[in-house]
């Protein structure tokens, strides 16, 4: 593997470790962490109280081109909403409220900014 994607992976493992510590502070339960399907891949499964949320992490060093959650398209987004389904049919969770959630870790200049977009449409 070449530097440049050792370090992207790296980072992006640092930004989910990031996230689960945010999420567990804010309350929520994490469940699964990179959970994957031939569908696709789930970064964070979690409780919120009732609702089963899938979170995908986006970890940036600047907002050069653009903010990390601009990086969560609508197709994205999408894909969550199945994969969620699969990974609770999977894990026999009942069938109940779902909800897609990107956090997004900014690290730059020696700091780190979390912040969590809840409910993404």
């Amino acid at each position: 593997m070449d530097r440049w994607a050792e370090y992207r992976r790296t980072l992006g493992g640092r930004g989910e470790d990031l996230a689960v510590v945010f999420l567990r502070r804010a309350g929520m339960r994490v469940l699964a962490r990179n959970w994957r399907s031939p569908a696709g891949e789930i970064d964070i499964v979690a409780r919120d109280g009732t609702i089963l949320v899938v979170a995908e992490v986006k970890t940036r060093t600047s907002v050069r081109y653009g903010h990390p959650v601009d990086a969560i398209t609508p197709d994205k987004r999408r894909r969550l909403r199945r994969l969620g389904r699969a990974w609770a049919a999977g894990h026999r969770v009942p069938a109940g409220p779902l909800r897609v959630d990107g956090v997004c870790v900014l690290v730059t200049g020696g700091r780190v900014f979390v912040s969590h977009e809840r409910g993404m449409t």
